[in-house]
């Protein structure tokens, strides 16, 4: 045999031996981890993945977008299939909107997994995955939008980065917004690229919800808020607007504002709520309550006349009126218009503690409104068991109990109604379906609420402690509050930290329309319900009065 023939067998038989060495492989590969590769392959290439229900939008009540969703993408890395991070993150940064080093530094990780930008808008992710950069991955969200920035922002809520409500509507109607999430079948190829997409369960979008504010009244009141923080400085403040008739939120509004796109640029103290979350001492505001009581149980008519003294003794207390006088007679309209403190507290006595107690219980003071917000506090009304013999002292004059905005207003909007309270609302429909008002109850009669209404009109007339506030045409009605807190440190009234507030509404004969102003420790000009808060409550009203087409009277 040559030498040639001897190197031909021998190439032969070594491809003979490689043969036999691939079909033992394939053999092995196929039959004995067929199954484990399978399995593999299809965790790597196979994936479900879940498909956001659109949430469902929040409009006011003419339709205008408050809260809408996006089609959006989270868009994420694998970082070890990146093979040039630099030049990938020199790419990525300007449609991420982040820094170059910053994205490079996700990109270089040693994780399997890594997110580049949560619910990033469609145009972003759009550009992003026409890169094509291998490793680089979207998968499909909703983003939550607030078409109108600050407006009712602490009203709306936030979503988090998984999609659902955190606060706010969004919060407490979430399992009408959220939806029902679908799922659908993405097989890849093995830098990670999709090559098919299927739907396995289509997702369904959730409910639309239509509030009973209306955002021109929003934006104005919070205009007003906005201007009274930058006059007096306060720690905050907070209004309320309301059809007295049907317990219809026309606006909440809170400042300082917050942008609803960017919560996380504002403290957690004003993303809160404190139309619902304000726990505080009425004051004076607390006084038409007091009265109810007794014009209710004929212990006194409006024209029924007091001696008021500049002080007076109850227990161990010596109660003053703001302003030193000499003795006085006063009658039952110019004790509220004037916020004479011993005239209140001479009528509370005349009631006694037991029905004094009971006409606060009957209010709504000391129980949730019901109102379809979350962190509704209940305040804090003393049961007439505990009461001390000062008690009687302060109670009448808005001392010694805590409530809420919407507890004032939803009580004086009882007075406005002709007696009956109404459990406030701010959701007019869910999907197509009107949402019924809520039923209410009578807590006085309509003669004694009609005299209320007729005494409030003194406390914007001469001599009333709101007497500088007006609106041509209109006949308005209110009360006045400057309410000292208490401070923490002592556990006695300050000398500096008061609660300006007003609570009125109009027109006064045949009230349509309820303002409530609470304005939290002002600290420059003023600090008088009179001077702080009741003309924010006039400007308010002379916006939304003609805006709602409400007649003069």
């Amino acid at each position: 045999m040559t030498i040639v023939q001897r190197r031909i067998g021998g190439i032969f038989g070594l491809f003979f031996l490689l043969l036999v060495l691939a079909g033992g492989r394939t053999l092995y590969l196929g039959a004995l981890k067929g199954s484990s590769l399978r399995k593999a392959a299809a965790t790597q290439q196979l994936t479900y993945e879940a498909v956001p229900a659109q949430r469902g939008s929040i409009t006011d009540r003419n339709g205008i977008d408050l809260a809408v969703s996006e089609p959006a993408q989270d868009i994420s890395a694998t970082p070890y299939l990146v093979k040039e991070p630099l030049a990938a993150a020199q790419k990525l940064a300007p449609l991420l909107g982040k820094p170059q080093d910053k994205v490079l530094r996700e990109l270089s990780e040693r994780s399997g997994f890594v997110y580049l930008a949560r619910a990033l808008p469609a145009t972003q992710a759009h550009a992003v995955m026409a890169l094509k950069i291998p490793g680089v991955a979207g998968a499909p969200v909703m983003r939550r939008v607030y078409p109108r920035g600050t407006l009712a922002a602490q009203v709306l809520g936030v979503v988090g980065t998984e999609g659902n409500g955190l606060s706010g509507l969004e919060y407490s109607r979430n399992a009408l917004l959220h939806g029902q999430t679908g799922q659908r079948h993405v097989v890849s190829d093995a830098l990670g690229q999709p090559v098919s997409i299927n739907e396995v369960h289509p997702e369904e979008p959730g409910m639309p919800v239509s509030l009973t504010l209306d955002a021109n009244i929003q934006q104005r009141t919070e205009d007003v808020l906005s201007a009274v923080g930058r006059v007096f400085s306060p720690k905050d403040a907070t209004a309320i607007v309301m059809d007295p008739r049907s317990g219809a939120i026309l606006a909440m509004a809170n400042w300082p504002q917050v942008n609803a796109n960017d919560p996380a640029s504002s403290s957690p103290e004003s993303l809160q709520n404190r139309a619902v979350g304000f726990d505080y001492e009425p004051g004076s505001t607390f006084k038409a309550f007091t009265v109810a009581g007794a014009l209710q149980r004929g212990l006194l008519k409006p024209t029924s006349s007091f001696y008021i003294p500049d002080k007076i003794q109850v227990a161990d207390r010596t109660i003053h009126d703001d302003t030193e006088h000499g003795d006085e007679s006063l009658t039952t309209a110019q004790i509220l218009a004037q916020s004479s403190n011993v005239g209140a507290i001479k009528i509370g006595l005349l009631e006694g503690k037991s029905d004094f107690s009971n006409w606060v219980s009957k209010f709504g003071f000391g129980k949730r409104t019901g109102i379809e917000l979350p962190g509704e506090e209940i305040g804090q009304v003393l049961p007439v068991s505990h009461y001390s013999g000062s008690s009687m002292g302060n109670l009448p004059i808005g001392q010694g109990q805590l409530v809420t905005p919407l507890q004032m207003a939803s009580a004086y909007a009882a007075i406005a109604n002709g007696g009956i309270l109404r459990a406030p609302h701010i959701i007019r429909s869910v999907g197509s379906e009107p949402q019924a008002v809520p039923t209410g109850r009578r807590v006085i009669s309509s003669a004694t609420a009609a005299s209320l209404r007729q005494m409030l009109e003194g406390v914007l007339a001469p001599g009333g402690t709101a007497s500088e506030v007006s609106i041509p045409g209109y006949q308005l009605a209110g009360k006045t509050g400057t309410a000292s807190k208490v401070d923490q440190a002592t556990g006695e009234y300050s000398k500096t930290a008061y609660v300006a507030s007003f609570m009125g509404f109009a027109p006064a004969s045949d009230p349509k329309l309820l303002c409530a102003v609470i304005v939290d420790e002002p600290q420059a000009g003023s600090i008088f319900g009179g001077t702080v808060a009741a003309p924010a409550f006039g400007q308010i009203m002379s916006f939304a009065l003609p805006y709602l087409r409400i007649a003069p009277g």
